[in-house]
């Protein structure tokens, strides 16, 4: 069996939506996109070092696949993953390595973590990661919280049909730019730590 972790990037008030860039993601009428920009090049090393240094595959949802497959090709370890891209499109998914998942997501992502391989990491992906939170699929939450609040608008990390659940925090720290990252565990999940 294999665990599934969430990596995302969140303001203080809970905007996941459009960290890089302002035109990553305008959907919504979001026009704070690019909030993560100042911080960026800090967090990056840590999100590497931390949550991305051993073997995984991704599962994404076909929007930040998209992005990905744009500007992530160089990145050997994402290119040897096995990319997992939920989609109810027929568009071709050209970067290696890329397996379409179609019907009941929450069922294959269910069936996929009963398989043998490495951690499933999510990325971006808001839509999938409010269908894997609702199907309480997630076993780990990697976030990392920027020193920046939003304001209204925006797409929240969690929405408001998510269920109470318990975590425990199993890793954190504060970059030098104030960015803090809290790596946190469903109770009663596994860890390998």
């Amino acid at each position: 069996m294999r665990e599934l972790a969430i990596l995302t990037f969140l303001t203080l008030d809970g905007v996941m939506q459009a960290p890089t860039s302002p035109d990553e993601d305008r959907s919504g009428g979001f026009n704070g996109g690019g909030w993560a920009a100042p911080h960026w090049d800090v967090v990056m090393a840590q999100v590497q070092q931390r949550a991305m240094s051993v073997p995984y595959d991704l599962l994404l949802g076909r929007t930040t696949y998209e992005q990905f497959a744009a500007s992530h090709r160089t990145s050997s370890m994402m290119n040897e993953a096995t990319k997992f891209v939920a989609t109810s499109g027929s568009k071709p998914l050209t970067w290696d390595n890329s397996v379409r998942i179609t019907g009941n997501v929450a069922e294959e992502v269910a069936r996929l973590k009963t398989q043998a391989g490495p951690l499933l990491q999510v990325h971006g992906s808001w839509r999938l990661i409010q269908t894997l939170l609702a199907h309480q699929l997630v076993d780990e939450f990697r976030l990392w919280t920027f020193p920046v609040i939003a304001g209204p608008g925006g797409k929240r990390l969690f929405g408001p049909d998510i269920s109470p659940t318990n975590l425990t925090l199993v890793d954190s720290g504060v970059g030098s730019s104030g960015v803090t990252m809290g790596i946190y565990r469903r109770d009663g999940a596994a860890s390998d730590a």
